[in-house]
């Protein structure tokens, strides 16, 4: 594996010791590169999260877009790949060798101030930064290993190609690598999460919009709720959803009444949506990507998108939802917004937000800019509810339920067991020519017939509404053995259905390495 690729952050601080060079290093020409005190050792945590996002590619690989054929000219190879499942081979500030180097820069930069405080002996005062930078280390190597390998296994994991797991930074020129499997990247993962949670203070933090930049309490503690939902430990991922909104998730409600003053305009409600002085936001993100653009109010990338036909029959605009059904659009307390013309056909909701920095504001050039909150008080309440169904303590998943949709939609009736069984069962399964939002489960974890099969069709519909357009759907169709046929739309409905079908355990769900990590000697995923 090049080094480049490992450790770009890293590269920046290093200070060899080669004797021919001893004097030259004797005084450093920027003694920025020496993590020496509390502030430095922050500031080098700002670059401990990716640049890059997975945001794009996750989507595009998921069951939220269809393909409106070959006339409409809004895409390119990229994202033709994506949607495909093929080794993606085209680069861009959203390619997966992005996503791989950003996640691996984030990694060398935890660990490089995990390193200065260990030199520092781990005092008392530096314990914020080292919760944080533990905390982080292990979201770095979450996205990968979710993204490059297969999906948690109780029974497989032990053996799967996962990616590795970089404790300590890098010295050497030339370093060799192997990949963890992905039971040990977990329990890397859970280590550096249970040691670094109890560490983080958000007083630490200047104000509490900083705060939401960094893995504060709430974040971390969602982190940690969605790793162990992923890993199937139903009772710790209650255990860290509750602690993310400490038992209190009334208090943490998205303030939908704000947020609609804006919502005549889409790029408006999308920034506000994602605001850091939400209390529902709980992590924010802002990578340099197209997301908001193929994902937002523009032509950009609508050949993929999600359009009229999965909105209508899978996701934000079924009018029979288990919380009663509608004669119109869903009412959303945060509208969705509908693009549709020639060659355009989006439907979206404003969860990721388009923006532009400028680097020269003369010339007019920059960096884009997909502003999105990973972590929120929304999901992570899903999270939970998700968690009590596999557990079967339906009455706690319900209450949840409901009060993620009593603050969601205007309109509503309460979700209760009896009505979540009959929407459920009102559908058939869906299929590439016929789509319902129940889908064929296929998960490794028993899933008993009847109500708790319904309670967890319910929760992941509400799961694909919260997440929809920032990648998270992926994930739950790699952990529920979701198969996924492509298909395009004519007309606004189902026409050629291909024969390319994503089915259980398919290798292309773990999308392949980069060409250059693989050149470079680290094993591929198996095709």
């Amino acid at each position: 594996m090049k080094n480049k690729y490992l450790f770009l952050a890293f590269s920046a601080i290093i200070i060899s010791g080669f004797s021919s060079c001893k004097k030259y290093l004797d005084e450093l020409p920027d003694n920025r590169a020496e993590l020496n005190n509390t502030e430095k050792i922050a500031k080098m945590l700002v670059s401990a999260y990716p640049a890059n996002s997975y945001v794009l590619v996750s989507e595009l690989s998921s069951d939220n877009v269809d393909d409106y054929g070959e006339s409409n000219p809004y895409y390119d190879r990229f994202s033709t790949q994506a949607f495909n499942w093929q080794d993606i081979t085209e680069t861009n500030n959203d390619g997966i060798d992005r996503v791989w180097s950003g996640c691996y820069s984030a990694i060398a930069s935890a660990n490089a101030a995990l390193n200065a405080i260990s030199e520092q002996g781990n005092p008392a005062n530096l314990s914020p930064q080292r919760g944080e930078a533990l905390v982080a280390r292990a979201y770095g190597h979450f996205i990968l290993v979710n993204m490059f390998a297969q999906h948690y296994s109780p029974s497989k994991s032990a053996t799967d190609l996962g990616i590795t797991y970089m404790t300590k930074p890098e010295s050497t020129l030339d370093p060799k690598y192997q990949r963890n499997t992905v039971a040990e990247v977990y329990d890397l993962m859970i280590k550096d999460l249970e040691e670094g949670i109890p560490l983080i203070n958000d007083a630490a933090y200047s104000n509490s919009n900083v705060a939401k930049y960094h893995f504060n309490k709430s974040a971390a503690n969602a982190f940690a709720a969605r790793l162990f939902l992923y890993k199937g430990d139903w009772a710790k991922a209650i255990s860290y959803a509750t602690a993310s909104f400490n038992n209190s998730p009334s208090t943490y409600l998205r303030d939908y009444a704000y947020i609609a003053t804006f919502s005549a305009n889409f790029a408006n409600t999308t920034r506000e949506y994602n605001s850091s002085s939400i209390k529902a936001n709980f992590l924010i993100s802002t990578p340099v990507s197209s997301a908001a653009a193929n994902f937002g109010n523009y032509y950009t990338g609508s050949r993929y998108s999600h359009g009229a036909y999965i909105a209508g029959n899978e996701s934000i605009l079924i009018r029979n939802t288990p919380h009663g059904t509608y004669s119109g659009a869903p009412g959303y307390r945060v509208r969705s917004y509908t693009y549709s013309g020639a060659n355009l056909d989006k439907v979206l909701l404003p969860h990721v937000s388009y923006q532009f920095e400028y680097t020269d504001p003369v010339a007019g050039i920059g960096y884009t800019h997909s502003v999105f909150t990973p972590f929120t008080l929304e999901e992570a309440l899903l999270t939970r509810a998700e968690a009590y169904i596999q557990l079967k303590n339906y009455t706690a998943a319900l209450a949840d339920i409901n009060l993620f949709v009593g603050n969601t939609f205007t309109s509503s009736l309460a979700v209760t067991q009896a009505r979540v069984d009959a929407w459920a069962t009102s559908f058939a399964y869906s299929t590439p020519t016929a789509s319902t939002p129940r889908k064929k489960f296929n998960a490794e974890f028993n899933i008993e017939a009847g109500t708790q099969e319904n309670m967890l069709q319910a929760v992941l519909y509400y799961r694909r509404i919260e997440t929809l357009l920032t990648g998270l759907r992926w994930f739950d169709v790699k952990r529920y053995g979701i198969e996924v046929t492509r298909r395009t739309i004519v007309a606004g409905a189902p026409g050629p259905v291909s024969s390319n079908t994503l089915v259980v355990r398919d290798n292309r769900r773990a999308i392949q390495l980069p060409q250059d990590v693989i050149t470079s000697g680290l094993t591929p995923n198996p095709r």
